[in-house]
């Protein structure tokens, strides 16, 4: 059953149309992740569905008495107030009955206010709350304009959650959140028994949250059965079939073009039925949306670095009485794409800034290397002026901007970043958050760079950006330093991780995010293991068994050997996607042709893992 529903929904911004009679429901239970391009109008959506804005036409309709919270990307919190009253003011409507009940004012119907009390659980508000607080890992007497921006993000959601709402709307609820922080998060909306719909760029995220997907895309809102992974394989199928019916019906209308314009004898046996088709065909190509571009991303690497970019031998450093690095020891080459992990206050942008050379160590010894450019992605937008224009942010002062060998007009490059020639002159501020960070994005690769510090560049990005940005990232040949949350980012870019471990101590993982877990799950495994070894040891143990020698793998063997785990992380992947398209709906509106295919496809895949998992056995067994 919907408790809330959009009819024939029509929202414009100028001459843009973010809704053009769309359609939405949200269930009863449901966790529907809302997506699409930066600037089509998610977060205006929200706030239509939260009642703080008004749509231009059509219906909103929501169940008689549903109550529903909404949480903005950057919330606003009173800075002199403590944790504790401002996520009391989830409970306003708590507070005041059980006041007004406490003072029976006279001539006040008291019977209809202990009614009402009763009704939403007003006489122990204050019980919610502590309970709530301590869900979150709050401490209720600090104050909030000392907090993080990740502390105030939870904040933000205590006061959401302590209401009990029928619906919870989030916008961009891992903005600020820290690796342990959105993991938390996932299991507290998992366990949230309302409606939820929120709107984020985090593919994992949506992956262990989300039971449906809806794309706002080009006016209309898509409903897709499942988490991300199976909209993806269902979105690509759609796309190619709406590319072909294009194909198909411009095909049509240009032979219609042809016969409309053929001489006089033709004009005078002319149908008049012909005639108005061919009007109503130009009709509809005028108004068709077609897809939106893709961003195009290319980075001017400049003259190569020295092979060697940093190089630290134990290096420590303090605030105050505060340790923020102890003991950390690291060599940085050209090329690596290193990824900086730890929850937030850490001290992650003090190493980064011991590893470049702009903060010296309390003590150890820093060495950078050769001829190293250095730029820069601000996670926070403090270096954009909000006054200036697109074109001056980029290119001040003159209309043309080099990158490499190649000259290009400022309002060609900014169209690289899907901003119209139109917007060039517009001011930084109209942007949304999103397109400010792509505009930072456009900023940052118009300038030569051997090093890329990218601190949170997948904040506010829409997911097609995000992927293309992986992309490039990937094929860059000089060395990246990323600051990120984005798990899948992360796990899709970095060739090794720093990761804080407590007590200052920093250590270097070779691999993605993955291999630092399982790593690490390993050596406290191996960790525990230890004291259990020392208290067995007794007197001196008895001779072993004489053991056949491993004979050593060959070239051949070994090679085999160490691509069998790629393989098998490709294989589960493509599982992970036949299973969720099997379990949804949208593909048994696509054919038996293509059910068959998908069923078939799923069984080779559990054989195919099958062969290499028992391959695996066998080789390691040697």
């Amino acid at each position: 059953m919907a408790v809330l529903s959009l009819t024939n929904a029509h929202l414009a911004f100028g001459h843009v149309a973010l809704l053009d009679g769309a359609n939405f429901a949200l269930e009863t239970g449901e966790r529907v992740g809302l997506i699409g391009r930066n600037g089509t109008g998610k977060s205006s959506l929200l706030k239509i569905l939260a009642g703080l804005e008004k749509l231009d036409d059509g219906l909103l309709q929501q169940q008689q008495g549903l109550t529903n919270v909404y949480v903005p990307q950057e919330p606003e919190l009173r800075g002199d107030a403590t944790i504790f009253d401002v996520v009391s003011e989830g409970v306003a409507e708590a507070k005041a009955l059980r006041e007004r009940y406490e003072r029976h004012d006279e001539g006040d119907d008291l019977a209809w206010v202990q009614e009402r009390i009763e009704h939403i659980g007003a006489w122990n508000w204050e019980q919610r709350v502590d309970e709530t607080l301590q869900r979150l890992g709050l401490d209720g007497s600090r104050l909030v304009g000392s907090l993080s921006g990740g502390l105030k993000k939870r904040v933000a959601l205590g006061r959401a959650l302590v209401a009990q709402p029928d619906v919870l709307l989030l916008d961009e609820p891992t903005n600020h959140l820290d690796l342990d922080a959105i993991t938390w998060l996932e299991g507290l909306l998992n366990d949230f028994k309302g409606s939820l719909l929120l709107i984020t760029h985090d593919r994992q995220f949506l992956d262990n949250v989300a039971n449906r997907i809806v794309e706002l895309d080009r006016g209309q809102l898509r409903g897709y059965p499942g988490n991300f992974a199976a909209f993806q394989a269902a979105k690509a199928y759609e796309l190619e079939n709406e590319a072909l019916a294009n194909a198909r019906f411009d095909k049509l209308l240009a032979q219609e073009e042809v016969w409309i314009r053929k001489g006089v004898e033709a004009r005078r046996t002319r149908s008049v039925a012909r005639v108005q088709r061919l009007h109503e065909m130009r009709a509809q190509h005028a108004a068709r949306r077609d897809v939106q571009g893709k961003v195009r991303l290319d980075i001017d690497t400049g003259a190569a670095s020295g092979k060697i970019v940093a190089e630290l031998e134990n290096v420590s450093k303090s605030f105050g009485d505060r340790p923020i690095v102890r003991g950390f020891t690291s060599t940085i080459l050209r090329g690596d794409k290193v990824g900086l992990i730890g929850p937030n206050g850490a001290g992650k942008t003090t190493l980064l800034k011991m590893i470049l050379g702009e903060l010296p160590p309390d003590s150890g010894t820093v060495r950078l290397g050769s001829r190293l450019t250095v730029a820069y992605f601000d996670q926070m937008r403090d270096t954009l002026n909000l006054d200036a224009t697109l074109a001056d942010t980029i290119s001040p002062g003159s209309e043309w901007i080099e990158i490499g060998t190649q000259k290009k007009h400022v309002k060609s490059y900014l169209g690289d970043f899907l901003f119209s020639p139109a917007r060039a002159n517009s001011p930084v501020r109209t942007l949304s958050g999103g397109e400010r960070n792509r505009l930072l994005l456009a900023r940052l690769f118009a300038r030569p760079a051997n090093v890329l510090v990218l601190d949170e560049p997948t904040n506010d990005l829409d997911i097609e950006t995000l992927e293309l940005l992986e992309e490039l990232l990937a094929e860059y040949d000089g060395t990246v330093f990323l600051v990120s949350h984005d798990r899948r980012f992360l796990d899709n870019v970095v060739t090794s991780t720093i990761v804080y471990e407590g007590d200052a101590r920093w250590r270097e993982y070779e691999g993605s995010v993955q291999d630092w877990l399982t790593q690490s799950r390993r050596a406290a495994a191996l960790q525990a293991q230890a004291p259990a070894a020392v208290a067995a040891a007794a007197p001196p143990p008895a001779p072993e068994p004489v053991v056949a020698t491993k004979r050593k793998l060959s070239y051949k063997e070994q090679r085999e050997l160490d691509e069998i785990p790629r393989q098998i992380a490709a294989l589960e992947a493509e599982q992970t996607q036949l299973n969720a398209l099997l379990a949804g709906t949208e593909l048994y509106t696509q054919g038996a042709a293509r059910i068959q295919a998908v069923t078939e496809r799923a069984a080779e895949v559990d054989e195919e893992l099958l062969a290499l998992l028992e391959r695996w056995e066998v080789l390691e067994a040697k």
